[in-house]
């Protein structure tokens, strides 16, 4: 037998499985040297077009766009080096404004806040938490028919920058670059579009395709009516320290980000596996259970027909209770009718519709502190205590030949099964 640690939680869980257990995480890249000074380098010396420096004016009202709670984002380490670039360039706390980009996700609390990006920071900056349903978004244009709806705090400032993380998206292709704008800024009837039943149902719509994906399509064209002056888009490894940084106008920036985060994230294995160990990469992506679709879907890749993906998240904020989810879960009388969602427009509709088409595939068994054994029968998965438990009760039911893959991981891994 052999231990792997699990990313769970903020503190990890390990498992006892089979030596023969195939491992499979992303290419662990080393920090860089100097966090700082590459967010200074890129800021100076973008990927493409002007450095920052030509984009602030004497009397520019500036926005800085920044991922919320649910995002492992180091805020910490990349908006200060911003932040007083910015302020080198004339640009201080009167005419800087931090916008928080939730799209349809929950407000963060005070203390949430201040973890999310210092409490310095919170203390001299004033700082917007996007609501898609606050009812003052302006429309931008449209894209296939549909207006589009931003948060007028961005669409007000002289200069606009983004801020994100790239990782690989179950259904968006790549996270970070435009994401920030659509859905992050958006109004709701814009996300409800961006994320409608036909795009999430399109083969397209998956891991790695930006180009031709009716999901990122929407985003991208979405996000080019209201451009930001500027993206900065990072990588980061297991550790949450920056292994690269890219900064230009989208898509230049956003698609080199993306090129170097596929390079380490992409893993090969021969065949498919009977049981798939999978996690949500530990907090805040596994903090509760609408996000840890995610890692169930990074399994599903890899899981045969009928097997069973062990599924191991934390969920501190429970499904989470209040919101469309829980409410969309509970109307579904079995799993057949989770991927059913054609008739429905209404927030979390996607990740229902995701969840159920993941479970036609296999079944689910969730380790979870965050919720009770009713809960998670609710959802249409089956409750395990023990991880490893779990795992040899799954072998054993698979056969002797049985085989386990384990994501570590979970959705930071994206594995092709030749």
């Amino acid at each position: 037998m052999k231990e792997v640690r699990l990313a769970y939680g903020r503190h990890g869980l390990p498992a006892r499985l089979p030596d023969e257990a195939v491992v499979i995480s992303p290419t662990e890249l080393p920090g860089l040297a100097d966090e700082p000074q590459a967010v200074l380098d890129a800021l100076r010396t973008p990927t493409a077009g002007p450095p920052l420096a030509d984009l602030i004016g004497g009397r520019s009202r500036v926005a800085v766009v920044f991922p919320d709670l649910t995002r492992p984002m180091p805020n910490r380490t990349v908006l200060p080096p911003l932040l007083a670039e910015l302020e080198r360039l004339g640009a201080g706390p009167d005419r800087v404004t931090l916008l928080c980009a939730t799209g349809s996700h929950r407000q963060a609390t005070p203390s949430e806040m201040a973890e999310l990006v210092g409490a310095e920071i919170l203390d001299r900056y004033g700082v917007h938490d996007h609501r898609a349903d606050d009812g003052a978004h302006r429309p931008v244009g449209l894209v296939d028919g549909v207006p589009v709806l931003i948060d007028p705090r961005y669409l007000e400032a002289d200069v606009r920058i983004l801020t994100g993380f790239v990782e690989p998206h179950f259904f968006a292709g790549f996270s970070g670059g435009p994401k920030g704008v659509c859905p992050g800024l958006a109004a709701g009837a814009t996300i409800l579009e961006a994320h409608s039943p036909a795009r999430i149902a399109d083969d397209r719509a998956t891991w790695l395709v930006t180009e031709g994906n009716p999901v990122h399509d929407f985003v991208r064209a979405a996000v080019s009516l209201a451009p930001p002056s500027l993206s900065i888009d990072v990588a980061i490894n297991s550790r949450r320290q920056l292994t690269a940084v890219f900064a230009g106008p989208l898509p230049d920036g956003h698609r080199a980000a993306c090129a170097f985060v596929q390079s380490s994230a992409v893993q090969r294995v021969e065949g498919r596996f009977d049981v798939v160990l999978s996690t949500n990469a530990g907090y805040p992506l596994d903090r509760n259970l609408y996000q840890s679709v995610k890692g169930m879907a990074a399994a599903e890749r890899l899981v045969t027909e009928g097997g069973t993906v062990v599924m191991a998240a934390a969920c501190v904020d429970g499904l989470p209770a209040a919101g469309a989810f829980a409410r969309l879960l509970d109307q579904a009388p079995d799993r057949e009718a989770l991927a059913d969602r054609s008739g429905v427009s209404e927030a979390d509709r996607w990740q229902v519709q995701v969840l159920g088409r993941i479970l036609r595939r296999a079944d689910v068994w969730l380790h979870t502190d965050g919720l009770d054994d009713d809960e998670v029968r609710a959802a249409h998965l089956r409750p395990v205590a023990d991880v490893s438990e779990a795992v040899a009760e799954a072998l054993a039911a698979a056969g002797p030949r049985a085989r386990l893959a384990v994501l570590p991981q979970g959705p930071l891994t994206v594995v092709t099964a030749d």
